[in-house]
């Protein structure tokens, strides 16, 4: 059998990690689809088109927000220590203010696990670090996570794993699993501009709180990560800004 543009994207790119290559290939041969754990991943913008597809021809509303956003962003990231300093960074706040303090994080070379514990509190506050976010950042060095590990844990794993860290929530954990495992069928119901496209989208009177969300997005599986990304890509439209970074 041969392999879809989808999965050869994934092994000539090296996003499929190491020591699951071969198991992940096999589970293609196996089922028609990109997997791990069982998990379709997302590893090509010929998985995003697919998603979309899909969900388009499940609800109208979608097909709409398609028509109007155009091609989605990848979204694709590393995994690792940084990727989840940035979530922490980012939380409860926009994307231009997030950015702003990630950029002078990056120019003081405030990013790592080692420069983290070396940099004083007055270091990091410099950069617009909060003090319950320096504690946050200083916590998951403290949380020596395996990242590698988790390249080859379940989603449910995953977020259980990474909640345990003092200031990793629900969203912090699925927005992790959902960008940089590659997850497409992970959605993060907590986002507030998730909330509000699915408000504007669906003509609501109100935004879905966290629980309805998560309910309404299960009509969206197996392709809920590509729902996040084209409802990102509608609030943008909608609102003219970015409501993920």
């Amino acid at each position: 059998m041969s392999i879809p543009p989808c999965t050869e994207a994934a092994i000539g790119s090296g996003f499929v990690h190491d020591g699951s290559k071969a198991d992940d290939v096999s589970a293609y041969n196996e089922t028609g689809k990109f997997t791990l754990c069982g998990e379709r991943l997302i590893v090509s913008d010929t998985c995003v088109a697919e998603g979309v597809k899909w969900l388009g021809e499940t609800d109208v509303k979608f097909a709409h927000a398609a028509q109007v956003s155009g091609p989605l962003p990848l979204r694709l990231r590393e995994d690792g220590f940084s990727q989840l300093l940035g979530a922490i960074v980012s939380q409860q706040l926009s994307v231009a203010s997030a950015d702003a303090i990630w950029r002078r994080l990056e120019e003081a070379e405030l990013i790592t696990p080692l420069t983290i514990q070396n940099a004083s509190d007055d270091d990091l506050r410099a950069c617009g670090l909060s003090r319950q976010k320096i504690r946050y950042a200083r916590s998951l060095c403290d949380a020596d996570v395996d990242y590698v590990a988790l390249r080859q844990a379940s989603t449910q794993d995953v977020v259980k794993t990474l909640v345990e860290i003092s200031g990793i929530g629900i969203w912090t954990a699925e927005i992790y699993v959902m960008f940089s495992l590659g997850r497409a069928d992970v959605f993060a119901p907590g986002d507030l501009a998730l909330q509000e496209a699915v408000r504007i989208l669906f003509e609501l009177d109100t935004r879905p709180s966290e629980k309805q969300l998560r309910k309404m997005a299960e009509n969206w599986s197996p392709w809920r990560a590509v729902a996040a990304r084209l409802l990102w890509a509608y609030y943008k439209h909608t609102k003219s800004r970015e409501g993920i970074r």
